[in-house]
């Protein structure tokens, strides 16, 4: 049985006597789990275990940086001149500078009211200030009732643009370049962006253009994002923990340590002469706030993230939008590091430093082997083992690591850490999704510029209201996934041997992990879509 596997030993077990076929067929497949099934799964579980160990390795650095900055380092208003602008007798409100607020739309029935609101009620000198929407809708009624909208507040002495495309080539990025294609946009210094469930306080500006006004080396002072609905259900506060842990950390550490992070696309101020110089928007990916963040950097411009400044907004609540907004999110960053990554090497304006950690900390570790290593280790190499008990994981990688990462990106989410169970098992669920959507990246297939918007409700409890009303409408046939079906009852098998014949007792976890792919299979989770 331990003889290696060829050609000449697979014909001698057939031949002789044919009465034995299983059993000729269980010797076959020894032979062949011995020969090359077990050096493949080993050599899998240590290209996971590499995967594993970059992932923690970035993760600790990051967290010890970020710790250290709160316990001992300066305040943002210490680092960079901070100063509020003050009305001048004789300027009057000239010395504040002109600021363009963007805030793009595609059929948002439910929220333009609120996110055109918001944008129009800033404390900023009212002539000194320019509301641009940006309406890309499809559908007549909603056209109709956003430019109303801005109409009603024209007549409040807002100076408020209302603007159409009869396109929507570039989709989002493509109305932004648009946007500042207007005499009355040039003008301007500065530009705001907000999506259309972005609600900022009326301060917003008077916190952050000051930063940009005295510090000519910044481009964009970008905010943070406060949930209005995380509390909604299960899903959504699973996606609080992680965004928490986006913003906690990956952006105040980028900030800290590079003056470099991805641009969020909304909540952010941009220097019009950094956007300029960086080529303005591009829509080559799905992920245009990204693209042209790293182009700005790369001109030498610096970033600063400001967690204290937080901007109300909406996490998505129904599945099948938040499986979209997932898939966007991943299959953009991995297609934009094929796209940049020999213009990142050749660039000579920024150093070494700064071009390693964009390749391989922000790009490489973040929005690839984050993804991949969290499917494949822990809803692939952990069943194969399994049924190939020759292979053996270390328990620092089954327990000890993933304990400790588990821990970083809930701690900052104190009241939901009673959910970690949850959000560790529906994070696997999406990690199948999200390794998938970061291959078409890589690889540019067919789904690679898929953008849809993600659906909003802006009253949260009208879409609690309604879930029960119209989940007994939605057809099971609607809302299965076939494949984290498959993977789900895959998992199930294994568990049952495992409970049966193993010897690893992963039976626990794998028995968890395949009710929530069931589950997510069956499109039980979140709320139901009210548009069915």
């Amino acid at each position: 049985m331990d003889r290696p596997l060829t050609m000449a030993n697979l014909l001698e077990l057939f031949m002789g006597t044919q009465d034995d076929i299983i059993g000729k067929f269980m010797l076959i497949w020894a032979q062949i789990k011995v020969s090359l099934v077990v050096p493949f799964l080993r050599v899998f579980m240590y290209i996971n275990l590499v995967m594993l160990i970059m992932l923690f390795t970035e993760m600790v650095y990051m967290v010890v940086v970020v710790t250290t900055s709160k316990l001992f380092g300066k305040k943002p208003e210490q680092r960079y001149k901070w100063e509020q602008f003050e009305d001048d007798v004789e300027l009057g409100s000239s010395v504040y500078p002109l600021v363009l607020v963007q805030v793009p739309m595609f059929n948002e029935r439910e929220v333009y009211q609120l996110s055109i609101g918001a944008a129009c009620r800033l404390s900023w000198p009212s002539d000194r200030i320019v509301i641009q929407v940006l309406d890309d809708s499809t559908d007549p009624l909603i056209k109709s009732m956003v430019e109303m909208e801005c109409k009603s507040w024209a007549s409040k002495g807002i100076n408020i643009h209302y603007q159409v495309r009869d396109n929507r080539e570039g989709y989002k990025a493509g109305a932004l370049k648009q946007g500042l294609k207007h005499d009355y946009a040039k003008e301007c210094e500065y530009v705001v962006i907000f999506d259309a469930d972005f609600q900022p306080e009326p301060n917003f500006l008077a916190q952050t253009i000051p930063f940009l006004h005295h510090n000519s080396e910044l481009a964009l002072v970008q905010g943070r994002w406060k949930f209005v609905n995380s509390s909604d259900c299960i899903m959504t506060r699973v996606q609080e923990m992680s965004l928490n842990y986006h913003f906690k950390v990956e952006q105040e550490f980028g900030s800290i340590a590079y003056s470099f992070f991805g641009f969020n696309g909304t909540a952010g101020v941009w220097r019009m002469a950094a956007l300029d110089e960086a080529e303005g928007w591009k829509d080559r990916t799905t992920v245009e706030d990204m693209d042209l963040a790293v182009r700005a950097s790369l001109k030498g411009w610096k970033f600063l993230y400001i967690g204290s400044i937080m901007v109300k907004n909406e996490l998505p609540s129904v599945l099948k939008a938040y499986r979209y907004q997932q898939h966007r999110w991943s299959c953009g960053p991995a297609n934009l590091f094929r796209k940049m990554v020999f213009e990142i090497m050749r660039n000579n304006r920024v150093t070494w430093r700064k071009k390693i950690y964009i390749l391989y900390s922000f790009f490489f570790v973040r929005k690839i082997v984050a993804h991949i290593v969290t499917f494949t280790l822990y809803c692939v190499v952990i069943p194969a083992t399994v049924l190939i008990p020759e292979v053996m994981i270390p328990v620092w990688a089954i327990i000890y690591i993933p304990t400790i990462i588990t821990l970083f990106n809930v701690v900052g989410t104190p009241r939901s850490f009673y959910l970690v169970v949850f959000w560790i098992l529906l994070e696997n669920v999406m990690s199948l999704h999200r390794t998938k959507a970061t291959f078409i990246g890589l690889f540019e297939t067919q789904r690679v510029n898929e953008w849809v918007v993600t659906e909003k409700h802006g009253d949260a409890s009208k879409v609690k209201a309604a879930t029960s009303e119209s989940q007994s409408r939605l057809r099971i046939g609607e809302r299965i996934l076939m494949l984290e079906l498959c993977v789900g009852i895959v998992l199930f098998g294994c568990a049952c041997y495992d409970f049966a014949f193993g010897k690893y007792h992963y039976f626990v976890y794998l028995y968890l992990q395949a009710i929530a792919f069931i589950t997510m299979g069956f499109g039980y989770i979140g709320t139901q879509d009210l548009s069915s």
